[in-house]
């Protein structure tokens, strides 16, 4: 008698069929986001890089993708440039970037004599007049940035100029902003306001960081000087405890530099990301169809059929 419902109510539920839908245009999943005559313009996952793409393409011998490009300029320096037929560039960049190092080189040089001086002079009279001149160490400083600007303004050069006039939007220019400068790539995308989100939590990272680093600091001091056995301490604060709030701060600032990355990571992959769906398009032609259906389940046991149907739903999506 159990089995006759069974199978009854089966048939029942096989008869009755229903149907949603839900609001998609058709084409959003046969659509392509790139312009498919444009065969250089195609990232792909396969191949991560490729040697002979990227010295072929810097010869002008065949087609290079901006990624490749992008990553062997970062060694290779100048061959976006000479990729995109700009070669009056190479000496403002190369001169820019080796004036940089070497004015830095030099200066480090003269500040490390400096203070060779200075503690020769100290060693022989402690009393002395002589003084490292932190002037050197600032301009090394300075001229080191410089360096690091100018490569930074070779690989943003050679990323705005890559293919220039192309009309269609692209995905890997847009990537590769977010990487050189977070929140460019929204910009290129015309994703406005997402700059602020990117930017404070980067900035609030930072600022967490800063504070988690100086008591961090402090407390490290506060339990080396509690722990020294050759000076008598006698500060408000014991051994323990500093132990414990430097323990605490020091988490939390690796936790900030955490918050820091995964904030920067996901500007670029949101950069990617949108970029490639910025021609995602949505109407009304998508259905989806939910419908009973019978599975036939395995029992295994001796007093009962090898297999009985068991009931369920099937759930279909056409477009």
């Amino acid at each position: 008698m159990r089995r006759t419902l069974q199978i009854i109510l089966t048939c029942v539920l096989l008869c009755a069929t229903f149907s949603a839908r839900a609001q998609f245009r058709e084409e959003a999943f046969t659509q392509t986001y790139q312009n498919p005559n444009d065969t250089t313009a195609r990232d792909s996952t396969d191949t991560l890089f490729s040697f002979a793409e990227f010295f072929g393409g810097v010869a002008h011998k065949r087609n290079v993708r901006i990624g490749t490009l992008f990553a062997g300029s970062t060694v290779f320096i100048g061959s976006q440039q000479i990729h995109n037929r700009q070669y009056w560039k190479l000496p403002v960049f190369y001169g820019g970037i080796g004036a940089g190092l070497g004015a830095g080189f030099y200066f480090r040089s003269q500040y490390n004599k400096s203070v060779a001086a200075y503690e020769a002079a100290y060693a022989a009279d402690p009393a002395t007049n002589v003084t490292v001149n932190q002037r050197y160490k600032t301009y090394s400083t300075l001229s080191f940035v410089g360096a690091g600007l100018s490569y930074w303004a070779m690989l943003m050069d050679g990323n705005i100029n890559y293919k220039k006039g192309e009309a269609a939007q692209h995905p890997g220019r847009s990537t590769i902003y977010s990487i050189l400068l977070p929140g460019l790539g929204q910009i290129y995308n015309r994703e406005y306001w997402k700059i602020p989100i990117y930017w404070g939590a980067m900035a609030a990272s930072a600022y967490f960081y800063s504070l988690n680093n100086t008591n961090y600091l402090r407390y490290k001091r506060i339990h080396n000087e509690a722990t020294n056995t050759e000076i008598a301490y006698s500060g408000p604060v014991s051994a323990e405890t500093a132990l414990y709030y430097r323990d605490y701060f020091r988490r939390y600032r690796d936790w900030s530099i955490v918050a820091f990355l995964g904030s920067y990571l996901l500007n670029v992959i949101d950069a990617n990301v949108f970029s490639y769906m910025m021609d995602f398009e949505v109407t009304d032609d998508l259905s989806m169809r939910v419908e009973p259906a019978v599975m036939m389940q395995d029992c295994g046991y001796a007093f009962a059929p090898t297999s009985l149907p068991a009931l369920g739903l099937r759930m279909g999506i056409s477009f």
